[in-house]
């Protein structure tokens, strides 16, 4: 059971645009969200794709047809600079910075940055020499799983192993590849055999549309939850569209923070708030009618009506038969003696 505090990403990505001012703005909106991390996006196009590479066809949709893959990703590049900016910008607004690096020399440069964590992305979870890089690193990892296979994700598992990652350390996310992602190919649960099948601490990465998903994957035990934002989906670019604007990420953490609270450790216990209503809400043993010394009490003679700070039905065995030693009034709590009469 995750008693943890779930670690949200406000996942940035590439919604900047390339722009500096825009990213800064994504800074804001996230840290007065109440995240715990923004996220972008490290790579260098001409080590990414190669130039004739297609657009994936969600891309295609957002963006039309007229670029390649390597184009749209010139445009989409943040310089060493811009993170530096980035990485003082979120320190001063008191908000992680986290960037997933796409390629070697892009996580190299991150690691200069000294990131909480180093993010594989869903499409390099086959980048055998990219893992084994990782895996060398000391910095806890999230991978996520996107098209992925269960023999994939224990391929990439043990490969990060094997270099020296520790599996405790390691956060696998469940992710489905689509932009936005269908609700029918979501497979939440998914997310649950991840975590029995490996052992490891599990997450969800949502590319669906709304906040809904995020919200159930917490309920079912993610540690950390990812989801795209932008500033407004109407913007060009490849991701706007799958994204959630700032007042569904505002509504999403608020949400999620409640399901913290309310799952709370699975130890059945009545609360202090319990205690206060048990005496409104609950019932005790009354007179039905007026009841004279040494009557029997019966079904009769006897009912269970509210307040509950008399003696509880559940003792009602103990009061049939008896003789009553008092008068009753109508309505009035009926009185157990120690020796067992009433």
């Amino acid at each position: 059971m995750n008693n943890k505090k779930i670690i949200v990403i406000a996942e940035a990505g590439v919604n900047h645009n390339g722009d500096i001012a825009i990213a800064r703005k994504l800074v804001d909106v996230a840290a007065a969200a109440g995240v715990d991390y923004i996220k972008f996006q490290t790579f260098k196009a001409n080590l990414l794709v190669s130039p004739s590479a297609k657009m994936a066809s969600y891309q295609q949709k957002a963006m039309g047809q007229n670029k390649t893959q390597y184009e749209m990703l010139s445009e989409l590049e943040l310089s060493n600079e811009m993170h530096y900016v980035l990485s003082d910008y979120c320190k001063q607004k008191k908000i992680g910075f986290l960037s997933t690096g796409f390629d070697i020399d892009s996580v190299k440069f991150l690691l200069s940055l000294d990131l909480d964590f180093l993010k594989i992305p869903s499409g390099e979870i086959t980048n055998i020499p990219y893992l084994r890089y990782i895996g060398k690193q000391k910095n806890k990892i999230i991978i996520s799983t996107g098209m992925a296979s269960f023999g994939e994700i224990e391929i990439a598992l043990n490969t990060l192993e094997s270099m020296g990652a520790k599996r405790k350390n390691i956060t696998v996310l469940h992710c489905t590849t689509e932009y936005p992602a269908p609700m029918q190919d979501v497979n939440l649960r998914v997310m649950e055999v991840i975590g029995d099948a490996f052992g490891v601490n599990v997450g969800y990465s949502d590319h669906t549309i709304g906040i809904e998903v995020s919200i159930a994957a917490a309920a079912l035990g993610a540690t950390i939850i990812e989801k795209h934002f932008t500033l407004d989906k109407s913007m060009d670019g490849p991701d706007h569209q799958a994204s959630i604007e700032p007042s569904d990420l505002i509504n999403m953490v608020a949400s999620i923070r409640n399901i913290e609270k309310a799952m709370g450790d699975g130890v059945k216990r009545i609360s202090a708030i319990e205690q206060a209503n048990k005496i409104a809400t609950r019932k005790s043993i009354v007179a039905k009618k007026r009841i004279k010394k040494g009557e029997i009490l019966s079904e009769e003679n006897i009912s269970i009506k509210r307040p509950g700070d008399g003696i509880s039905p559940l003792f009602i065995d103990l009061i049939l038969g008896k003789k009553a030693l008092k008068d009753y009034m109508e309505n009035e709590k009926i009185i157990l003696m120690e020796d067992g009469n009433a």
